[in-house]
C-alpha cells in the first residue's frame, strides 16, 4: 500500500515512509532472489550435473555469484538498519537502500538471464539459448528499468503531475 505525503509530514516522517515502502518492495524481491539462489544451490548436486559442458559449468558459477550478490544487496538494509539504528542516519539509510535495492535488482536481472542461458543451453543448444536470453534480459530490462525511468522523465515534464 502507497501512502501520500500529508501536508503536514516532517521530513523524519517523510523518511519512515519512504523507507517501509522501499521494504516493502524489497520483501517481494528476496522471495525472488532466494528461490533462484536455492535452485542454483541445489543444482550442482542433481546426477545429470555431470553432464553440463565446461560453458554450462561457467555459465552455472556466473549465475550462482550473481545469485549471491543479488541475495547480499537485497538483504542489505536489514544488517544497515541495524548497525545506524537510533544514530540519526535515517537519511542514510533511505539511501543505502534505495541503492541496494537496484544494484539487488539488477544482479538478480543478470541471475536470472544466466541461469536461463544455463538451462536453454542444456536443452536446445547454444544459438537458441543465446537468443532466447537476450530476449529475456531486454524483457525484464524493460520493465524494471526502462518503462518507470521513461514514466520519469515523461512526468518530469509535466509539472501538473508531480
Amino acid at each position: 500500500m502507497i501512502t501520500l505525503p500529508t501536508p503536514t509530514e516532517t521530513p523524519v516522517q517523510r523518511l519512515d515512509r519512504n523507507y517501509g515502502e522501499m521494504l516493502q518492495e524489497v520483501r517481494v524481491a528476496q522471495t525472488g532472489v532466494q528461490f533462484l539462489l536455492a535452485f542454483l544451490l541445489a543444482l550442482a548436486f542433481t546426477p545429470r550435473f555431470t553432464e553440463i559442458s565446461p560453458f554450462q559449468r561457467d555459465i552455472y558459477v556466473v549465475a550462482l555469484l550473481l545469485g549471491a550478490a543479488a541475495t547480499a544487496l537485497l538483504i542489505a538494509p536489514a544488517p544497515f538498519h541495524r548497525l545506524v539504528f537510533r544514530r540519526r542516519l535515517k537519511s542514510n539509510l533511505v539511501a543505502a537502500t534505495a541503492r541496494f535495492t537496484l544494484c539487488g535488482l539488477t544482479f538478480l536481472m543478470l541471475s536470472l538471464g544466466a541461469s536461463m542461458l544455463l538451462i536453454l543451453d542444456f536443452v536446445l543448444g547454444t544459438t537458441p539459448a543465446l537468443w532466447l536470453t537476450g530476449g529475456t534480459l531486454a524483457w525484464f530490462a524493460c520493465w524494471w528499468f526502462i518503462a518507470p525511468l521513461w514514466s520519469r522523465t515523461r512526468a518530469a515534464r509535466q509539472p501538473e503531475s508531480r
